[in-house]
Parts: C-alpha cells; sequence; structure tokens
C-alpha cells in the first residue's frame, strides 16, 4: 500500500515539503572510478515525546469492528459490502479516485488489494478492524480515520527535523513505553538502552535480521545506534481506513492513500 496522502495536525504537508536531505560527508575515493558517498555518523537529537494514539470510545463501533474482522477473517466479501457506504470516497495524491458508476465494495477491492492473488488485502482489512484508534477527517464532517496519529507537537517536531537534516519520513514512534533496544539485529542480543514514547530515528538499511523476526536499525536521543523488532514502531503517514454512521449503524466510508 502506498504512503497516506493526508496526514493529521497539518505537519506532514509542511514538513514534508520543507524537509532536506541526509547529511553526507565525502569519502576518499581512487583517481579513476566515480564519487562516492558515505552516511555521516548519526549524532545525538532532543527527543519529541508523543501521546499514543486514542482509541475511540463508542460500543458501536468496537461491534461494527468485530463483524469487520469476522468478514475479513472468512474473506466474505457479500457481508463486507453490506458495510461499505454508497458514497465511498478513495482520496489520492489528486483527489477522489473512486469510480462512482461502481459499488463501494469495487472501490474498496481495488483501493486495498482484495483480490490480489496472495490475499493481501483481506490481511489489511483484519488489520484495520483490529485497530481501536480513530482520529477526525476534517475534511469530511462526522468521519474518523483509523489508524490514529498520536499527539505531538508539530513545532517540536518540525524543528526536530530541521536541526538533524532528516525527512518527516526517517521517523517513528513506538507502539509501547519501555521498548528494548539491542546491540544487535538478533532479539537476544544485549540491551544498549530502553526507549521511551518519542520519536525515533530510523536507518535506511532496515530490515535486518531473521526473517522470523525482522529488525530496524535505529538512533537513539543518545545518539547510540541499536536494533528494535520492526513491529514495535509505527510512522506517521500510515493509509487508512475511514469511518462514519449512516443511518444510525457505522459504516465503511473511505479510503486514504492505498493502491497507486
Amino acid at each position: 500500500m502506498g504512503q497516506r496522502v493526508w496526514v493529521a495536525v497539518s505537519v506532514a504537508t509542511a514538513l514534508l515539503a520543507a524537509a532536506t536531505a541526509p547529511a553526507l560527508t565525502q569519502t576518499p575515493q581512487p583517481q579513476n572510478g566515480p564519487p562516492q558517498q558515505q552516511e555521516s555518523a548519526p549524532k545525538p537529537y532532543k527527543a519529541v515525546t508523543i501521546t499514543p494514539p486514542a482509541a475511540l470510545e463508542d460500543p458501536a463501533f468496537a461491534a461494527f469492528r468485530k463483524q469487520l474482522s469476522a468478514a475479513a477473517q472468512k474473506k466474505d466479501r457479500r457481508a463486507l459490502a453490506a458495510m461499505i457506504a454508497a458514497n465511498f470516497f478513495w482520496i489520492g495524491e489528486k483527489g477522489d479516485k473512486a469510480d462512482k458508476r461502481k459499488p463501494g465494495i469495487d472501490n474498496l477491492s481495488k483501493a486495498i488489494g482484495l483480490d490480489n492473488k496472495d490475499a493481501e488485502g483481506w490481511d489489511i482489512l483484519a488489520a484495520y478492524a483490529a485497530d481501536p484508534t480513530a482520529m477526525p477527517f476534517p475534511d469530511r464532517k462526522d468521519t474518523v480515520c483509523a489508524p490514529a496519529d498520536p499527539g505531538f507537537d508539530a513545532k517540536e517536531f518540525e524543528e526536530l527535523i530541521k536541526s538533524t537534516g532528516t525527512d518527516p519520513g526517517e521517523w517513528d514512534y513506538p507502539m509501547e513505553p519501555n521498548l528494548e533496544m539491542h546491540s544487535g539485529p538478533q532479539p537476544n542480543a544485549p540491551v544498549l538502552e530502553t526507549l521511551g514514547m518519542y520519536f525515533v530515528r530510523v536507518m535506511p538499511d532496515n530490515g535486518a535480521g531473521s526473517t522470523d523476526s525482522p529488525m530496524l536499525r535505529v538512533v537513539a536521543p543518545s545518539g547510540k545506534v541499536g536494533f528494535v523488532p520492526i513491529d514495535a514502531l509505527s510512522s506517521l503517514g500510515n493509509d487508512q481506513i475511514c469511518y462514519s454512521k449512516d443511518g444510525g449503524g457505522w459504516k465503511i466510508f473511505g479510503v486514504i492513500g492505498g493502491e497507486p
């Protein structure tokens, strides 16, 4: 799935436009051959704290997500179709991509890949259903989208981006507090330090470790470099599924991001 187009708190739009490339240092080059570049050594940075995304406390919404989860597990297209609003939207880079001549199920299927041979779309739908968080979608009244972003100070985050010469996409945040950062790309490697609820820089060479336990190489605010499980971090700008009430009950009203 592609990266989400709209991001809350208005931070991504401003920061993505202002972000600069990571600093690079020139390494000695042989007389014959193309020039090469190497990343500068990571440095300590000021931690920008986050507040974990909040769950939407609505029993009806919880019941709807349970039904959505059951439909995803059974790959029940007919049951899913009944959960989608008629005026389904699909927000991409150039606006609403939904084909209004087609049913919502057809647009959702294309957006998240329900018809892919590997059934990835149904797994994505199940992950959406399992997420209790939601955040208001300001472009549409009474509409919420999930997963929700964490709360944070947008100005502090902007200053972090500028001071480190990084891109907003290089920063993730822990899903839970007290995340252990290991010295190597193995879950049993020695623990270097414990990370708190703040943005953590993710280095480009991610996906280390075994296929059973993939790890991300990250930089702590202390400047130390270590590894954390790939599923222990989340990022801003994820694709989202959007919900609203229709006739008193919850329904899927749209998708933000999705397939290109």
